[in-house]
This record gives C-alpha cells, structure tokens and sequence, in this order.
C-alpha cells in the first residue's frame, strides 16, 4: 500500500472573506491514474458541496452560503506546500 501526502491548505471565501486551514490528503503513488484526493480535517464554517478524488473538481461551502472549488489561487499554511 502507498503511503499519503499531507499537507495543509487555507481556504478562503471570497464573499464574506472567511478562513480557515483544511488538513488533506493524496496517494503517494505515481502508478495510479487518481490523486484519491480526501479532506482529512475541516475548518469550521466550511463544508463539503461536491466531493471529489481531484481536488480541482471538489466543490467547497462557506457558512454565508457561496460555492467554490477546493484547488484555488490561495495560500498555503506555512511548511504546508505540497510536495511535487
């Protein structure tokens, strides 16, 4: 069995401007044709809209009701950048 990536990555609404740090995860291995993208942990006032292994077509919530996709310009946390 492969072993997961972790990393750290901030969300950020663009309507009411809240944030928070999502905990995800990826497959390690290279062979696989999916990323097997999860959400570990979740920043409060965010939800899951759409789920998705590929973390461009995963959809989030924010608690003031606006819709967008996981894998957006942002920001990471520090040390938190996913390994390439």
């Amino acid at each position: 069995m492969a072993a997961r990536d972790r990393y750290s990555r901030k969300l950020e609404c663009a309507k009411c401007g809240h944030t928070g740090f999502a905990e995800v995860s990826e497959t390690d291995d290279r062979r696989t044709s999916g990323r097997d993208f999860k959400i570990d942990d979740m920043p409060r006032g965010f939800s899951t809209e759409r789920q998705s292994p590929d973390p461009r077509k995963h959809m989030m919530k924010c608690r003031c009701g606006a819709v967008f996709r996981f894998e957006q310009d942002t920001v990471y946390a520090p040390g938190g950048e996913p390994r390439r």
